[in-house]
């Protein structure tokens, strides 16, 4: 009926190791929704699904605010799809592929893409940390095949530490990606968009100094970490960025949105893609919507802008 509120289904919390950080981003997306435009229903995947499967007829879209596993690997939307219910964001497919570590580094690679060097590791090669020093040298990235927070991940500068670090990667995942460490400047670039991409301002991530990378706690304690939109790159190498950004985000079939973390080389500014998240972290402050407000779009706007996207893919 004209004029009725749109009915949104908004996912949250789910089983993964990022419940709390789902949780806390759902919240805020809550006060966001501008309560003119939507009727909001909650929804714990935990323990919810039934009552989401008894609800659907009655619900026009849902905002997937889960990350990780079951929720950000294709699970969920597949789950929705089966149920007729539009969603923000990437399908089965691209959500299966960019969370999955060692895909989307190939299909990088397929398209073009710089990437760190690396190798894969399985956790019953008897000559891993061999084979590690020897292709790649120290130091190392270490992380396992899926997960994201940076949960499982350490960087490895000493031989004696590829034990440990290879059994933490190890138990989340069977396998785990080895990357040569590189040296330089951490960004990432925020994709609006279906068919009509847009790329948004750079946010260059600068890691407190007790941190070494832009780990789980470095990215959620309030202020361990500084975040700079746009980023302090030169226009050349800002363009270059936000192109590979776009790249990354066709290589790996995404819709809607997305967010590619990347490398910039302090010496070379060759810029190496990292990985590329489909639910970004969705509270005002987190690094998607920063880059959003930059571009002129507010976190409520940010909100509107998703779920029409979604709702334009389904028609």
């Amino acid at each position: 009926m004209a004029g009725s509120k749109l009915r949104v289904a908004l996912l949250a919390g789910g089983v993964s190791a990022e419940r709390e950080v789902s949780l806390k981003s759902a919240q805020q997306v809550l006060h966001a929704l501008d309560k003119e435009k939507y009727e909001v229903f909650r929804y714990d995947p935990r323990e919810d699904l039934p009552r989401l499967v008894q609800d659907a007829s009655r619900i026009d879209v849902a905002l997937i605010i889960l990350h990780g596993r079951l929720g950000e690997d294709g699970t969920i939307q597949g789950f929705l799809e089966s149920l007729g219910i539009p969603y923000q964001g990437s399908g089965v497919l691209g959500s299966a592929v960019a969370m999955n570590k060692i895909v989307s580094k190939r299909l990088y690679e397929q398209a073009g893409i710089s990437v760190a060097p690396y190798v894969v590791i399985d956790r019953r090669d008897p000559s891993a940390c061999e084979r590690i020093v020897q292709e790649l040298g120290l130091p190392v990235v270490i992380k396992p095949e899926h997960e994201g927070s940076s949960i499982g991940l350490s960087i490895v500068r000493h031989e004696k530490d590829l034990p440990q670090a290879l059994d933490k990667a190890w138990a989340y995942d069977r396998r785990c990606l080895v990357e040569k460490y590189i040296p330089g400047i951490e960004v990432t670039g925020g994709v609006l968009g279906n068919d009509d991409l847009q790329a948004l301002p750079l946010v260059e991530i600068v890691p407190g100094n007790q941190y070494e990378f832009f780990n789980y706690e470095a990215k959620y304690t309030p202020g361990a970490s500084k975040e700079i939109c746009p980023a302090r790159l030169s226009p050349p190498l800002t363009q270059r960025a936000q192109e590979l950004a776009l790249r990354a985000h066709r290589a790996l079939c995404c819709r809607g949105y997305s967010r590619t973390d990347m490398m910039v080389h302090v010496e070379t500014e060759e810029i190496y893609v990292l990985e590329t998240n489909t639910i970004p972290g969705m509270t005002p402050t987190s690094l998607f919507p920063q880059a959003a407000a930059a571009a002129g779009l507010s976190f409520s706007q940010l909100l509107d802008r998703l779920i029409d996207l979604a709702l334009e893919d389904r028609r």
